[in-house]
């Protein structure tokens, strides 16, 4: 439990290898995540070469972390080995939907999660690209995914360079509820929200985007509605071309 506490995005890297024999180690941890029927309808993208990672890169808008980091690790959604599978077994499979997509994007986001917890647990640095969706089509075409097929998330993984701050969290009390969901009152978001918003970085980012409030800064900057309508339309077009829908 102590590593989950300890947790610190880490976005600069050491010019230092992961070894294949630690990265097997940690995606073999990866892998014992829970999957749903035991499909483990996932699958998992290692790039170390510098001409995949140099077209991966711009496709996750060119982030200092991505460059820094040794190995970039592609989770995808993957019905495609299954399926393949099932029609060589005398299955039908009905896998062509939503709903499958949903369950191998769980399945593989528990796979990269374990895959954190454990690299970390070895003293490695992960850090969440949550570009991936945004361009999920061009990076079907850089790493050849079939069709069933698709990128959920990316993690940079490495040695790390730095020793950050741990960010901070909600209090329990925002995110937890006792039996049924109960909305929140406004004093209870002022309370929930009050450390955040009182915090220098906080402060600064409001300043430099010339904002009144740090929810600002989210609706009108870092996720735009206009932002937001565009790539879920992309997203949603990409799972129809894999299949999907």
């Amino acid at each position: 439990m102590e590593v989950l506490l300890k947790h610190k995005t880490i976005r600069k890297f050491k010019d230092q290898p992961v070894s294949s024999e630690l990265l097997n180690q940690i995606l073999t941890a990866g892998c014992r995540a829970s999957t749903t029927g035991n499909m483990q309808v996932y699958s998992i993208i290692v790039s170390e070469d510098e001409d995949i990672k140099n077209q991966l890169i711009p496709l996750h808008f060119n982030q200092p972390v991505a460059k820094s980091a040794p190995i970039l690790i592609t989770f995808c959604a993957d019905f495609h080995r299954f399926v393949r599978w099932c029609e060589m077994r005398n299955a039908e499979p009905g896998y062509d939907n939503f709903l499958s997509f949903l369950t191998a994007a769980i399945d593989v986001l528990l796979v990269a999660q374990n895959a954190c917890i454990a690299a970390e647990d070895k003293g490695l640095g992960i850090c969440y690209l949550g570009t991936t969706t945004y361009n999920a089509k061009e990076i079907i075409e850089v790493l050849d995914l079939p069709k069933l097929v698709f990128p959920v998330t990316t993690i940079a993984i490495g040695w790390p360079d730095e020793n950050p701050p741990m960010v901070d969290r909600l209090p329990l009390e925002a995110v937890v509820h006792k039996e049924k969901y109960r909305s929140y009152t406004e004093g209870q978001i002022n309370s929930y929200y009050a450390y955040k918003e009182s915090l220098k970085e906080s402060l600064q980012f409001i300043k430099e985007n010339d904002k009144e409030t740090l929810a600002q800064v989210f609706t009108d900057v870092r996720y735009k509605k206009g932002d937001n309508e565009y790539f879920s339309d992309k997203v949603l077009e990409v799972l129809k071309e894999q299949g999907f829908m």
